[in-house]
């Protein structure tokens, strides 16, 4: 596996966590907000494997 194989599939494990953190903190205002920015982090740290260099 290359690094770069690794990485893609570190930041989709992180999707993954921060999917659950946002189904977790239902009912939890802040959390719910601090899960939902950490989701859109994590896919903005993916932006770059879909891009052509």
């Amino acid at each position: 596996m290359t690094n770069h194989q690794i990485n893609f599939v570190g930041w989709i494990l992180f999707v993954l966590s921060a999917i659950g953190f946002l189904i977790a903190s239902i009912g939890n205002f802040w959390a719910l907000v601090g899960s939902t920015f950490f989701l859109v982090a994590c896919l903005v740290f993916l932006i770059p494997f879909f891009r052509k260099e």
